[in-house]
């Protein structure tokens, strides 16, 4: 879809050692006739010339498993990596997005026009619990492009600065506070969920190209979940589609391979389109990345925000593994429930 959203080898067997070369004691005992003439190379003292080196070894096969450029973090794990491979050549950004909304189109109402506002947003594989420092990476790529700054480093700062042990994130206020120090943007720190009154802020900051953390519950498909926090997980939300009465002109393109739906022209002015009221079922979706998958996500705002509202408790596996983790004071209840972060340049 035309969208405003954008090895290792095994190394080379040892050559076998070659044994120290000594003074011979006794002269060895010739060989019996039966067995075929066996070369050795001469020691360094020995008059003969020296036997020229072997060849060299050919050039390492072509990797059929490179990450491609919008990937990132497939390197530390073997498992994706073969995933990768067998899935064949990942789709780039834009063609993800139309990927994404040709397999849903008939989840879409058919009495809405729909308009997508998407940036476009590389993707980064988390490696152990990194997810909210991970969806802050993919997050600094818009606030500080082209490439925002290395995941290693906001790992460190986060770590020094008591956020985190692993890499893990129970608090949306000390992402804020990270976000703002690591990537030099603004961070606004949303609580009371995303509905209400923080509804139409929220959707306007998408439609405006900035970019949305949100925690969530996450269940087996990385969709948004209700769990009570014990699968509390993080994304990235750049995009969100929305369904509307009528698509303001001019600045407006009907998309050519989904009828109904359209897309903002690139750098021609266009109205903002009226927001969808709240409660106006399957009317607005929002589209984000997880740490767990390189595929945009498309999801119902509905269920993001439900998710969001009942994160309460800290996961009893997560309690039980023996492993250090920074909590808060109020436990996760006061670290992510009904919270969100609202990053600008």
């Amino acid at each position: 879809m035309s969208s405003s959203c954008s090895s290792l080898l095994e190394p080379p067997a040892p050559l076998p050692r070659t044994p120290a070369s000594q003074t011979p004691i006794l002269p060895p005992p010739p060989l019996p006739p039966h067995l075929p003439d066996v070369a050795f190379p001469p020691s360094p003292s020995s008059p003969q010339a020296p036997v020229p080196p072997p060849p060299p070894l050919p050039p390492p096969p072509p990797s059929s498993g490179a990450a491609p450029p919008h990937v990132f973090g497939l390197e530390k794990s073997q498992l994706l990596k073969e995933a990768l491979e067998k899935a064949g050549r990942v789709p780039g950004s834009r063609e993800d997005v139309k990927r994404l909304l040709k397999l849903h189109k008939d989840r879409f109402r058919s009495d809405l026009q729909w308009i997508l506002f998407c940036a476009d947003l590389p993707s980064l594989i988390q490696e152990g619990p990194q997810c909210g420092l991970v969806a802050l990476w993919m997050a600094g790529t818009l606030l500080v492009p082209p490439s925002g700054i290395p995941l290693e480093r906001l790992v460190q700062m986060a770590m020094e600065r008591g956020y985190t042990v692993q890499g893990e994130m129970f608090s949306v206020a000390d992402m804020g506070r990270l976000a703002e120090e690591a990537l030099g943007c603004r961070a606004e720190l949303l609580h009371g969920g995303l509905g209400g009154a923080n509804r139409e802020h929220v959707l306007q900051h998408l439609v405006a190209g900035h970019p949305l953390l949100i925690p969530y519950d996450e269940d087996f498909n990385h969709e948004p979940c209700q769990r009570k926090g014990h699968k509390a997980h993080w994304a990235v939300s750049t995009g969100v589609l929305l369904g509307v009465q009528g698509v303001p002109s001019p600045g407006y393109a009907e998309d050519p391979e989904l009828p109904g739906l359209f897309h903002p022209v690139p750098s021609v002015p266009h109205q903002p389109p009226s927001l969808p009221e709240e409660g106006s079922l399957g009317a607005v979706y929002l589209l984000s990345k997880q740490g767990k998958s390189w595929h945009y996500q498309l999801w119902d705002y509905d269920q993001v925000r439900d998710s969001n509202l009942q994160l309460t408790d800290f996961s009893p596996s997560r309690a039980a593994d023996g492993r250090a983790y920074v909590v808060p004071a109020g436990g996760v209840r006061a670290g992510l429930c009904g919270q969100a972060l609202l990053l600008r340049p």
